[in-house]
């Protein structure tokens, strides 16, 4: 092998995926401050950290659910559940702490639910949350119906739109940075986290590890309901508004920042770092477009292309790395075969 091949290799498996989203954001923050002038405006950039705050918290645990090979597609219905609730609480003179906290039960009881049909009758995770995305939605309907509550209390939704004092970063957004913080060392510095990528790589020699993989999946489909309800409260002050369609759609964009992120579709990789950039690389995407007037259908249509390229992607580059290895086996078997021709 030559010295040009071997430095080519050991440079391909230096470049991690981290590494190549970094730059893709690197040239998204470089072609929108190109493309229009405000892009690098405090004003803007409280915006964009903002508008995707909700689906950053809903991607945190879907992450390390997608890891142990399944899925949860309900998550922005438990948002929108959430979001009916608390404006129905609050319209009965609820303390507003009290309502939260309820919210936040009835978010671990929807997660609970998802984990028990899966866990206990061992159902297709994707099959059970497409049930449960319609029943959680049908349920904020029959909380508040077409109405919407818009009577906050100005302390909460002045969180909702709040941003540090003297700085652009809004209040929200240093919530998700917190939480991705603690789901960063759950994952890579826990026994918690190995476990759940030996769950995803192989379950059954995880098992017979001792890892307990239905109370760790329990637990996962809890702490999604748990911060899927923590999004539609955060939702419900940012925009001072209570309604049953609330985060409607939201679960495409999640996923998509999940595939993006490196995590991949048959589990057992991926990490914290990768999701939180793809994040950040879909939220500046997503306000360049925006800043240039493109229509809401159009980001849609991206939102989809993103995700068939996040799931496209490492396929391609796994199946690429295979053949790759294939043609150096055979390489050096014909030098091996060579060699002992000649001799």
């Amino acid at each position: 092998m030559s010295q040009h091949q071997t430095s080519t290799r050991r440079l391909a498996r230096r470049v991690s995926w981290e590494t190549i989203l970094a730059l893709l954001l690197l040239f998204a923050v470089v072609g929108g401050t190109f493309l229009n002038k405000d892009f690098l405006t405090a004003e803007n950039w409280s915006n964009l950290l903002a508008n995707f705050v909700e689906i950053a918290l809903m991607a945190l645990p879907l992450s390390l659910i997608v890891i142990t090979n399944e899925i949860d597609l309900s998550v922005a219905s438990m948002l929108g559940l959430s979001s009916s609730l608390l404006g129905l609480l609050w319209e009965y003179k609820l303390a507003m702490p009290l309502a939260i906290a309820i919210c936040l039960a009835v978010g671990a009881l929807c997660g609970a639910l998802n984990g028990f049909l899966i866990v206990r009758f061992r159902l297709p995770s994707l099959a059970v949350t497409i049930g449960t995305l319609a029943l959680f939605r049908g349920f904020a309907y029959i909380i508040l119906g077409d109405k919407a509550i818009a009577d906050f209390p100005p302390e909460y939704t002045g969180f909702g739109i709040g941003v540090i004092p003297q700085t652009f970063i809004p209040m929200p957004f240093v919530l998700f940075i917190v939480l991705a913080l603690i789901f960063w060392v759950g994952l890579h510095h826990t026994t918690v986290g190995r476990s759940l990528y030996a769950v995803g790589g192989n379950q059954t020699a995880a098992r017979f590890s001792g890892v307990n993989i239905s109370r760790l999946k329990m637990l996962l489909f809890i702490a999604s309901g748990v911060i899927s309800a923590l999004a539609g409260i955060v939702f419900t002050f940012r925009f001072s508004s209570s309604r049953a369609d609330n985060g409607t759609g939201f679960e495409l964009s999640a996923i998509a920042a999940v595939f993006l992120g490196g995590v991949t579709v048959q589990g057992g990789k991926g990490t914290v770092t990768g999701v939180v950039l793809s994040l950040l690389l879909i939220g500046v995407i997503n306000n360049v477009l925006t800043l240039a007037d493109v229509a809401s259908e159009i980001l849609r249509i991206v939102t989809g292309s993103l995700l068939i390229i996040s799931i496209l992607l490492p396929n391609l580059i796994a199946s690429t790395r295979e053949r790759w290895r294939l043609m150096q086996r055979q390489r050096e078997i014909a030098k091996l075969g060579a060699a002992s021709v000649t001799k």
